[in-house]
C-alpha cells in the first residue's frame, strides 16, 4: 500500500517539531530543513517514498508509528522504556535528515504504453556530495545544530537495524544497548513495509 502525501505534511512537520523540540539550536536546524529540500525530496529512488514528499511522509509516518509504540503498556512497564516526547520526536522526524540534498532528477526514455511512443520520463538518482554513511550522517548534520543525548544519537545512528550494511554483531549490541534504536528500527521498518510500500511489488 503506497502512503501518498498530504497536502498538510509540511504544516503537520512543523507544528510537531516546534510544539515538541525546544532544544537550544531547533530553530536554526528547522530553519535549514525550510532552505533546503527536505519538504520536497523522495524518501528513496525507487522503493518505498519515491516521489516528491516521500521523505517528509516517511518522516511523519516514523513519528506516529514511533508514538504508537512508545506508548504501549508493555513497553513502558516491562520494558521499562521511558522516552520523552522531544526525544521522540527528534529521532523520528530526524532519523533521515542525511537525505536532505541527496537526490537529483534525471531524464530516461520509457515507452508509453497506452500510446506505445517513446517519451521522456523523470526519475530520481543519487548525488552524495557528503559521503559519511546513513545513520552517522544524520547524527553529524543534527549535531550542527543541536546537541543530541546519546540515546538519540544511538538511536538515529542504528535506525536501519538488521538491514544496515553493518556487521550484524555490532547492530545486535547496539540495538541490545539502547533500546530507543531499537524502537526506532521497528518503527522504521513498520513505516516503510506497511505503510509505504514500494512501486516495485
Amino acid at each position: 500500500m503506497i502512503n501518498e502525501p498530504k497536502k498538510t505534511d509540511k504544516n503537520d512537520f512543523i507544528k510537531i517539531f516546534k510544539e515538541k523540540i525546544t532544544r537550544e539550536g531547533s530553530d536554526k536546524l528547522l530553519e535549514f530543513l525550510e532552505k533546503s529540500d527536505f519538504f520536497t525530496a523522495p524518501a528513496s529512488t525507487r522503493y518505498h517514498g519515491a516521489y516528491e514528499g516521500g521523505l517528509l511522509r516517511h518522516s511523519l509516518n516514523v513519528y506516529e508509528c514511533l508514538s504508537e509504540y512508545l506508548a504501549r503498556d508493555r513497553v513502558k512497564q516491562k520494558y521499562e522504556l521511558n522516552v520523552s516526547e522531544e526525544s521522540a520526536a527528534i529521532v523520528a522526524l530526524l532519523h533521515d535528515i542525511c537525505k536532505v540534498n541527496f537526490y537529483t532528477t534525471s531524464f530516461r526514455n520509457s515507452k508509453n504504453e497506452q500510446t506505445g511512443k517513446w517519451e521522456k520520463v523523470p526519475y530520481y538518482t543519487i548525488n552524495d556530495t557528503l559521503p559519511y554513511g546513513h545513520g552517522e550522517k544524520s547524527v553529524y548534520m543534527i549535531s550542527g545544530f543541536m546537541r543530541l543525548t546519546r540515546d538519540e544519537a544511538m538511536a538515529i545512528r542504528w535506525h536501519m537495524g538488521f538491514s544496515g550494511i553493518e556487521d550484524k554483531n555490532m547492530i545486535g549490541k547496539a540495538l541490545e544497548m539502547y533500546p530507543l534504536a531499537f524502537a526506532l528500527s521497528v518503527a522504521d521498518m513498520e513505516a516503510s513495509y506497511f505503510l509505504e510500500g514500494t512501486d516495485e511489488k
